[in-house]
């Protein structure tokens, strides 16, 4: 895929990044892909490229940064025990600052446009750490897949992410699997309540046969059907909110 794109590494500060964007000069909408537990691995770059792919400029950021660089993880249990290691010392406020960050970066580009509204999307922790960054005013567009604990905890303690939620000013979808064992049904009813009572516009869609991880294709609970209907409502969303009144490129 990356043949018809350009990509590269970029280093913000300490922070690893895999950025890739269009061939061309742009300008382009910028986007945040936050990853799973595992690190920019082989699939959040590959995911990275598919936005890119799109029209958009994407980057996916390490927010692993202050206890390990360059983490590429699998996904065996002991892929898994790592990985949590590192996502049980982050903090909210380090995420929001690697969120902004990016942000920052994407702004001084001359080949992103606009410069006021980014869209990010993320996966299992990444899909947490989207949802607390749609608190950020320029996030228009968030698509937030298997985020767990978003509705229990906060990377770091205090109260949980959910409560946060009026602070949203974009739009939001959130992707679940009804069999994932990470996140409780009830939860998802948590969070739908709790966009409806914040009135921000949002979509919770959960899929009857998949289960958490259901978007990645190098895992055993990979479901094509969910992957197909989830990929295709991200595309409508970013579409929607970055594109519309964005000059010909």
């Amino acid at each position: 895929m990356a043949g018809s794109l350009h990509t590269e590494w970029a280093n913000l500060g300490g922070m690893e990044c895999y950025l890739a964007r269009p061939s061309g000069t742009g300008p382009w909408p910028g986007v945040i892909v936050l990853m799973e537990i595992f690190g920019v691995n082989s699939h959040i770059r590959e995911v990275t490229e598919r936005i890119a792919a799109e029209g958009y400029v994407a980057i996916a950021p390490n927010y692993y940064h202050r206890t390990t660089k360059n983490l590429e993880l699998g996904y065996s249990e002991q892929d898994v025990e790592e990985g949590r290691r590192h996502k049980d010392a982050t903090t909210r406020e380090g995420l929001l600052t690697d969120v902004r960050t990016c942000l920052a970066f994407l702004k001084d580009r001359e080949d992103v446009s606009p410069k006021d509204q980014f869209a990010t999307i993320g996966f299992c922790f990444g899909g947490h750490v989207a949802y607390i960054a749609a608190t950020l005013p320029e996030i228009a567009a968030t698509a937030s897949f298997y985020g767990a604990g978003i509705a229990v905890m906060s990377p770091g303690g205090g109260k949980p992410t959910l409560e946060y939620t009026p602070e949203i000013k974009g739009e939001i979808l959130c992707l679940f699997g009804e069999l994932d064992p990470l996140i409780p049904h009830s939860q998802t009813i948590d969070i739908k309540r709790a966009l409806e009572a914040a009135g921000v516009r949002h979509e919770v869609v959960r899929y009857p046969e998949a289960s958490h991880g259901f978007f990645c294709n190098q895992r055993a609970d990979f479901n094509p059907f969910a992957a197909k209907d989830a990929w295709e409502r991200v595309t409508r969303l970013f579409e929607s909110r970055l594109k519309t009144g964005v000059a010909s490129r």
